[in-house]
Formats: structure tokens, sequence, C-alpha cells
């Protein structure tokens, strides 16, 4: 169970996020305005944040700024504006994704789990060297050796790897793979990703099967 704060100035909109929120096992707290929202965040921990960007008293932006300040909670950034900038602006903030309205509250809490799911990941310790039968990965020291044999990268081949890796056994979509490795401002397109795996399977040699193709989605590193 996650303890999420839900902050949008419509009443409908908290209402449809608590129930379908609690459908899936969590513990929802509200706030109608960012003043609130921020209140509510010095006062408490919360496993993630929903935040409405256009709220009176203080809008989603400056509300974000003032949470970071002193919190690193995961934040989904709800929004009726689907420009570009308006996205980025938010990504520059610190928020970990930007569904704009009106949403399907499925596609939502599809999010929000995700969301959740790869925040757990982080978290859990990882230690030096990773073992995958011949297959040892030592990130901090960004060495991969198969059968005792050195395996040369290139930067970006170790960046994903080691991405996969910590992120191992979570479906991880193109677009998450792009932003988070080659960065928001990166404009490319799914073609740099899929070549980039076939290279990195290539070099993986016999290993290559634990990067897994999920068709409509993208990859994932199942062990």
């Amino acid at each position: 169970m996650a303890k999420i704060l839900v902050a949008d100035d419509e009443q409908k909109i908290r209402e449809v996020i608590r129930e379908y929120s609690e459908f899936n096992g969590h513990e929802v707290t509200e706030a109608a305005d960012g003043m609130a929202a921020v209140g509510l965040c010095k006062m408490n921990d919360y496993d993630l944040i929903i935040m409405d960007i256009m709220m009176p008293k203080l809008d989603g932006y400056s509300a974000c700024k003032e949470i970071r300040k002193e919190k690193d909670t995961p934040i989904i950034m709800l929004s009726a504006r689907s420009e570009e900038y308006d996205k980025l602006f938010g990504f520059e903030l610190g928020i970990d994704d930007y569904v704009v309205k009106p949403f399907s509250p499925k596609e939502l809490m599809a999010r929000v789990n995700a969301v959740l799911s790869r925040r757990s990941a982080a978290q859990q310790p990882v230690s030096n060297e990773l073992t995958f039968d011949g297959l040892k990965i030592n990130i901090p020291a960004r060495t991969v050796t198969i059968d005792g044999e050195k395996v040369d990268l290139t930067p970006k081949e170790y960046d994903l790897l080691f991405y996969l890796v910590e992120h191992r056994n979570l479906a991880l979509s193109r677009d998450q793979l792009l932003s988070d490795i080659w960065g928001y401002d990166f404009y490319g397109e799914d073609r740099t990703i899929d070549t980039h795996i076939k290279n990195l399977r290539n070099n993986l040699g016999k290993y290559r099967d634990y990067i897994v193709t999920l068709r409509g989605v993208g990859y994932k590193f199942e062990a």
C-alpha cells in the first residue's frame, strides 16, 4: 500500500482518483490547492503525489518547487495543457510523469504503479557486483565480464545495460529509456533504443536472452 497525496481544485477529479487509488490498495489524502499540498508535505511523508498545475493560491509548478526543497517524493503532474514546453518545464522541475486531462483513470493508475515500482527498485541496495550465471556486472566500476573475459561496451551501452539491470524484471518503455538515459532534451526515435539493444545483445553473446523484448512496450532485463 502506498500513501498518495492528490492535489487538485476539482473535487470530482479528486474523488475519481481516490476511488481508483483505494481500489488498487493505496491510501489517499486530498488537497484542494497548492498551498495546502505544500503544507501537507511538510507535515507528512507520501510515497507519491498527483498534482494539478492550475490550482488557486499556489499553482502546481510552484508547489512542486517548494516540495522539492525538502523532499524527493515522486510527482505525477496533471494538466489540460499538452504543449511540449509545459511537459519539459515540469520534467526540469523534477516531476516523474505528466498526464494530460482528460485522462483515463485506469491509465493514470498504471502510471502510478509504474512510478512506484521504479522508485522501489531504485531504493533496493545494489551490491558492487551482480552475477547472472557467467555474466558479471559491476556498476560502480563500470565493468562487464562474460565467463571471466572483460567485455568492452560503448558508454551508452554501459548506461543502457546498467539501467536495465538496476530496474530488472520491470517493463521499461522505449520512451522511458530515451528520457532517463538520453535525457528529455534528446529528440530521438525508437530506432535509437532498438539499435543500442541489438548491439548490446551482440556483445553479451550467449547471455543476450537476459534482455527480453516486450512487444508494443519496450524491454526488460529478466533475471
